[in-house]
C-alpha cells in the first residue's frame, strides 16, 4: 500500500472510531432541573374504531411551581400527535365516547372545587362541563350505546358541606372559628383525604340528552368500578357489603345492578379478600375480575385472575400456577382469553390466558415494563412502555410487536447522559437468592471501587425494575453506584417471597440489603469506605432497620419513615393491617417491641441521618421521622429533619420535589465526597 494512503485510511479510521465518543461528549449530566424537563406520559385510551389513542402528559412547571395535566390524542400510525387541552388547569381520564364522537374528561377547571366530567366534541370547539355534583367524580364509565354515563360520585360528610356553605356565605364577613372535628369511625384517617367521617362514593348515572343526575347505589355502602354489561342493562361495579360496622368488613365483593335508578344489587362473589374491577366477557355471559389474599396478607397482595357466572354460580381462579401478581384484565374481542399485565422479577409484561385451559402465552419479553393496555376493535393494543433509559411512551401492541408511537421525551434525551443499567443477584447469608439492578455512572471506569448508594423501595409490596427512574439516574450523574434490591416483601419474585416479611419486618429484609451490599463490595465496584442508604416510606423505614443494625454506613436518609411502630398505631392509616398482622399492642406487646427496635435501640446508630418528610402526611406521619430525630440528636450523630408544609405522604410541589434531590445529593457528598477533588 502507498504510505501516503496507508497514512490517510488511518486518520479516516481513527475519527471513525472516536465519533460516537465525541458525541457522548456533547451530552451534558443529568441535573435536579431535569424535574421539569420530563414529560410524564400516562393512561393511554384507544378509541373505538382503533385509529386514535388518546393520553394524558403530566410536567411540572417552574414558572408557576404546579404539576399541568394535559391530553393529547395520536393516530394509531404514529403519523399525527395533537394537543387536546392546554391551560393550568389539569385534565385527567380521557375516555371515548362508543361512537368516537365525543372524548369525556375529569378537571376541576374555571375555580371548581372538585373534579367534574366535560366532554370534547371531536369535530371542534371548546370543551363543555357537563356534570356539577358536589364532592366530585373520580370515575365514570360510558354505556355501550353512549346515551349515559355510570359516574363514581365523591359524596361528602353532610357536616363537611354544611361547614363549607357557611364559610362561603361569610365571605364578605369575618371568618369564622371551624368547628371541631367529630370522629366516630374505625378507620378514621387516609393520606390526602385527612379526616375521615360519613364519607361515602356512589354511583350515579348521567344522562347526555337532559344533562340529568340521578343516584343509583344510595345508602350506607362504597361502590367503585363500574362496567357496564355489552348490552347496556347491567352495570357490575365493587363494594364492601355486610353487617356490622363497614369499616371491618374483611370482604369487597362483586356486585351487579340495572342501570335503572331504585333498582337492587346482587353479589356475585363471596371471598375474604379484596377485588378489583370487573370486567364483562364479549357475550355478556363472565365476569372476570381480580382476587386478592386473605384480610391479614393484605399488605403482601398477589392478585389473581378470576372469572364468575355473570349470573351468579362459582368463581374459578385461572392460571393458578402463574405464582405472580396480575393486573388490568381484558377479554380478547373473541371471548376466549383475557389479557393481563403481569409482573415479574425486575419487569412487566402482557400475556394471554385462555378461558378453557389456563394456558400462559407472553406476548411479548424483554428488559422493560408494559402496562396500561387499552385494546382496540382488531384486538391489538395501545400500551405504556420504558426501559431504564427511556421513560414511558405510548406503543401499539400487534402481532407479539411493540410500536412506539409518541416520542414527549425524545429532544431532552437527545442532549443528557444517563447511566448504566445491569441486573445483578446476591445471595443472603441465610441462602435467599436476592435480585436487584446496578446503575453506573455513564464514564463508568472498570476497576475502580465507586461511592455506592443503596437506595431501598417502598412497599414493601413493590419493585425496582426496568423504567426509568430520574432519582437513580440522577445520582449516576453525580458519580454513585446506584444498589436498588428487591428484598424479601418485594413482589415479582412470588407469594412465598412477599410473604416472608408477614409480621416479622426489618429482619429479612435488612438481612437481604446487606447481601447485596456485600456483594457490590466483593466484586470490587463499591467503596467500602463511602457507602450510603435511603429510601422513602417503607423505603425510609428499612433504612431505619438497617442502620441500626449494621454501621458500615457513612451517610443515611430516611424519608417519611418511622422506628417506634407502636407509637403508628392510631397516628397513621394502617390499622386494619396492624391488628389483623400484628395484633393490638395490648395482646401483642413482644411482636410491638421486636419491630419497633430501631428507636429502642437507637444508641447503636452512629450514620449521620437526614430525616425527611410531608407535614401532613397520614400515610407515615412525620411523628414517625421526628422521633428518631430527636433520638439522634439526643445522641449527639449528626442529623437533621426537613418538613415540607402542606405535603402529604407524597411531594408533588415541584420546588420542593427539586429541593429534596438538592439535599439528597448535599447531604450524600458531604459524608462520602469529602476531599474528593
Amino acid at each position: 500500500m502507498i504510505p501516503a494512503v496507508k497514512t490517510l485510511l488511518s486518520v479516516l479510521l481513527a475519527l471513525l472510531m472516536s465519533a460516537p465518543a465525541a458525541a457522548q461528549s456533547t451530552k451534558r449530566p443529568l441535573n435536579v432541573d431535569d424535574i421539569f424537563n420530563i414529560n410524564e406520559v400516562r393512561d393511554p385510551q384507544r378509541s373505538p374504531d382503533g385509529k386514535w389513542v388518546a393520553y394524558v402528559v403530566s410536567r411540572a412547571i417552574k414558572e408557576t411551581d404546579k404539576n399541568d395535566n394535559d391530553i393529547w390524542m395520536v393516530s394509531w400510525d404514529g403519523a399525527q400527535q395533537i394537543q387536546l387541552t392546554f391551560g393550568a388547569e389539569s385534565e385527567s381520564t380521557p375516555r371515548w365516547s362508543p361512537d368516537n364522537k365525543h372524548l369525556a374528561f375529569l378537571s376541576s377547571r374555571h375555580g371548581a372545587k372538585h373534579a367534574q366530567l366535560w366532554l370534547l366534541n371531536r369535530a371542534g370547539g371548546e370543551a363543555v362541563k357537563v356534570s356539577d355534583v358536589k364532592g366530585g367524580i373520580s370515575e365514570y364509565a360510558w354505556s355501550p350505546d353512549g346515551r349515559r354515563i355510570a359516574l363514581v360520585v365523591e359524596e361528602r360528610d353532610p357536616r363537611d358541606a354544611e361547614a363549607e356553605e357557611e364559610k362561603e356565605a361569610a365571605k364578605d364577613g369575618a371568618a369564622k372559628t371551624p368547628k371541631p372535628i367529630v370522629i366516630d369511625r374505625y378507620y378514621f384517617k387516609a393520606d390526602g383525604s385527612g379526616y375521615l367521617r360519613g364519607e361515602r362514593s356512589h354511583l350515579y348515572l348521567f344522562d347526555i340528552a337532559t344533562r340529568k343526575t340521578e343516584v343509583l347505589t344510595p345508602g350506607t355502602f362504597n361502590e367503585r368500578a363500574p362496567a357496564w354489561s355489552p348490552d347496556g342493562k347491567q352495570i357490575a361495579f365493587a363494594s364492601k357489603r355486610g353487617e356490622g360496622d363497614l369499616d371491618r368488613l374483611e370482604s369487597e365483593d362483586i356486585y351487579v345492578i340495572e342501570a335503572r335508578a331504585g333498582a337492587e344489587a346482587r353479589a356475585l362473589t363471596s371471598t375474604p379478600a379484596e377485588e378489583s374491577r370487573p370486567i364483562w366477557s364479549p357475550d355478556g355471559r363472565t365476569i372476570a375480575y381480580l382476587v386478592s389474599d386473605e384480610l391479614k396478607y393484605s399488605a403482601y397482595n398477589q392478585p389473581r385472575l378470576a372469572v364468575v357466572p355473570a349470573t351468579g354460580g362459582a368463581s374459578r381462579i385461572l392460571a393458578g400456577a402463574l405464582d405472580r401478581p396480575v393486573r388490568s384484565p381484558v377479554f380478547t374481542p373473541d371471548g376466549r382469553a383475557i389479557v393481563v399485565g403481569v409482573v415479574d422479577d425486575r419487569s412487566q409484561h402482557p400475556a394471554r390466558v385462555a378461558i378453557d385451559s389456563g394456558k400462559i402465552e407472553k406476548l411479548v419479553a424483554g428488559p422493560r415494563v408494559v402496562t396500561n393496555l387499552s385494546q382496540g376493535p382488531d384486538g391489538a393494543f395501545a400500551v405504556l412502555a420504558a426501559t431504564a433509559t427511556q421513560p414511558a411512551e405510548v406503543h401499539a401492541l400487534e402481532n407479539g410487536a411493540l410500536r412506539r408511537l409518541t416520542r414527549h421525551n425524545d429532544e431532552w434525551l437527545a442532549n443528557v447522559q444517563l447511566g448504566i443499567t445491569e441486573e445483578f443477584a446476591s445471595t443472603s447469608r441465610d441462602g435467599t437468592q436476592v435480585h436487584g439492578l446496578l446503575v453506573k455512572p455513564a464514564a463508568y471506569q472498570a476497576g475502580r471501587k465507586y461511592p455506592a448508594l443503596l437506595r431501598i423501595h417502598g412497599g414493601p409490596n413493590g419493585q425496582d425494575e426496568h423504567a426509568f427512574a430520574l432519582e437513580r439516574e440522577l445520582f449516576a450523574a453525580s458519580g454513585y453506584v446506584v444498589v436498588a434490591v428487591n428484598y424479601r416483601g418485594s413482589n415479582g419474585r412470588g407469594a412465598a417471597y412477599q410473604k416472608a416479611i408477614f409480621a416479622d419486618w426489618g429482619n429479612k429484609e435488612v438481612v437481604d440489603l446487606l447481601g447485596a451490599m456485600d456483594h457490590v463490595q466483593k466484586i470490587g465496584l463499591a467503596d467500602p469506605e463511602r457507602l450510603g442508604i435511603g429510601g422513602w416510606s417503607y423505603g425510609g423505614i428499612l433504612t431505619n432497620y438497617t442502620i441500626a443494625t449494621d454501621g458500615r454506613f457513612r451517610a443515611a436518609i430516611s424519608g417519611a419513615g418511622s422506628s417506634n411502630q407502636i407509637s403508628m398505631y392510631g397516628t397513621d392509616m394502617y390499622i386494619t393491617q396492624y391488628e389483623n398482622e400484628l395484633g393490638p399492642p395490648w395482646k401483642a406487646q413482644d411482636v410491638w417491641m421486636k419491630v419497633s427496635y430501631p428507636f429502642f435501640h437507637a444508641d447503636r446508630i452512629r450514620t449521620p441521618t437526614l430525616f425527611m418528610g410531608g407535614e401532613k402526611d397520614f400515610n407515615v406521619p412525620l411523628l414517625g421521622s421526628e422521633q428518631m430525630y430527636q433520638a439522634l440528636k439526643s445522641l449527639g450523630v449528626d442529623t437533621e429533619l426537613v418538613i415540607y408544609p402542606n405535603q402529604f405522604h407524597g411531594i408533588t410541589i415541584p420546588s420542593y420535589r427539586k429541593d429534596r434531590l438538592e439535599r439528597y445529593l448535599a447531604w450524600y457528598d458531604k459524608y462520602l465526597k469529602a476531599g474528593e477533588k
